[in-house]
């Protein structure tokens, strides 16, 4: 029994769009297939369904998509195309142009908060942060 799980996300008209953006963004991404109601596209290899639902329902931040970066160049890549038209937050989050929550994350920093001595730090430092600087965490 095979039992894929795709993730649906509720657009107001703008899936079509959202699944080209998206797949702009990422690599090794494509869009699978589209009709005037539902987008099926694929990033990284995960699937997704956008659907033009109409305007009765907002995304937020109960639900975000992490991206694990090995470097600040690749923060500061997703950072800056995410926020475009977006909006930036706290701690690594921001919001895209079409409202969906992205946490741009460090690898590093889950070893970093492992380590008993230096989590209290890490912590104060990022807390203090919108996109996460990784020279400034090891530093902490």
């Amino acid at each position: 029994m095979k039992n894929d799980i795709t993730t649906c996300l509720w657009f107001d008209g703008q899936a079509g769009e959202a699944a080209n953006f998206y797949c702009s963004v990422f690599r090794n991404s494509k869009i699978i297939s589209s009709s005037p109601m539902v987008t099926s596209f694929e990033l990284n290899g995960k699937r997704f369904m956008g659907l033009n639902g109409g305007p009765l329902f907002k995304f937020n931040e109960a639900v975000s998509f992490v991206v694990n970066c090995e470097t600040q160049d690749e923060i500061d890549y997703f950072w800056d195309k995410l926020t475009e038209g977006g909006e930036e937050s706290q701690c690594g989050w921001l919001k895209d142009k079409y409202g969906v929550s992205w946490q741009i994350v460090p690898e590093i920093l889950e070893q970093l908060m492992a380590d008993p001595e230096k989590a209290p730090r890490v912590v104060e430092a990022f807390l203090k942060m919108k996109k996460f600087d990784i020279e400034t965490l090891l530093q902490a």
